[in-house]
């Protein structure tokens, strides 16, 4: 299991990578003000997931938040200091953490629990797959605080949810409970939160277990979908499949297959 927090990195560091076998786990660390991001944790995203964009060994990246949530938003303290400043400054390293993590070949999980709102809501949505809390409370909240939104949730949430209920869920800025976002197909599962390191755990494990290179194809595949015609997308399919049939992972599918097959179709 990870360690509260690694041997090389000190107490109060905002982010802790763990790792746990070939799973690598982001640890937003600022339980004091519900892991607001702030610029250095903004800044210790980026150079965590540049270093896991290096790093072959990683199969699965999980986000999740220490204390009592997982990410209560931008830290307020900074954008009050001044507001096009401050938002400049957090934006540039989230957003370019952001686009990387879409391009590793490692799925991302979220673990969710407590609150997720504000910028903790729009980096949950860039996961690949989010289990939470059936206690955890959501919200997008920016509207609240009378601004749009960031870090990639114009994306996400239409895709997710429909234009519709994205526009309901962004203009109203109201919270939404557990039940209601695995619903929406905002997150993927709910469970009770005794059992939530263990579920995720168990999913990382079988993720990491799994085709890393034709994951990352797949990833990618999916998310470029909406923005390509038929025909770009058939290209880029063949593309992908092309090389994910020059990997032993794709060899040693199909054997498995075989050797699962009724002898009545071992011939064939």
């Amino acid at each position: 299991m990870s360690l509260p927090h690694p041997p090389d990195a000190p107490a109060d560091a905002p982010l802790l990578l763990e790792r746990n076998g070939a799973i690598a786990t982001l640890r937003f660390h600022r339980p004091g003000a519900l892991n607001a991001v702030d610029v250095p944790m903004a800044q210790a995203l980026l150079a965590a997931v540049r270093s896991l964009a290096q790093d072959d060994s990683v199969r699965c990246v999980v986000l999740c938040g220490a204390g009592k949530g997982f990410m209560a938003g931008g830290d307020l303290a900074t954008l009050r200091a001044d507001p096009v400043q401050g938002a400049a400054d957090l934006l540039a390293p989230l957003n370019e953490a952001v686009a990387l993590l879409a391009q590793l070949n490692a799925p991302v999980i979220a673990q969710v629990h407590g609150v997720a709102a504000g910028a903790g809501l729009s980096l949950m949505l860039q996961a690949d797959l989010v289990l939470a809390a059936d206690t955890t409370r959501f919200n997008l909240a920016y509207i609240n605080l009378g601004t749009s939104c960031d870090v990639g949730a114009s994306w996400a949430l239409p895709r997710l949810v429909g234009l519709n209920r994205a526009l309901e869920i962004a203009l109203l800025g109201d919270a939404f409970n557990a039940v209601q976002a695995q619903q929406w197909g905002l997150i993927h599962r709910a469970v009770p939160a005794a059992e939530l390191d263990a579920a995720v755990q168990q999913l990382a494990q079988r993720l990491a277990n799994g085709p890393t290179r034709a994951y990352g194809h797949m990833r990618r595949l999916l998310r470029s979908a909406f923005d390509r015609a038929l025909p770009e997308q058939l290209s880029a399919e063949a593309q992908s499949f092309g090389d994910c049939a020059r990997t032993h992972d794709l060899r040693e599918g199909i054997e498995a297959f075989y050797a699962k097959r009724p002898a009545a179709f071992q011939g064939r």
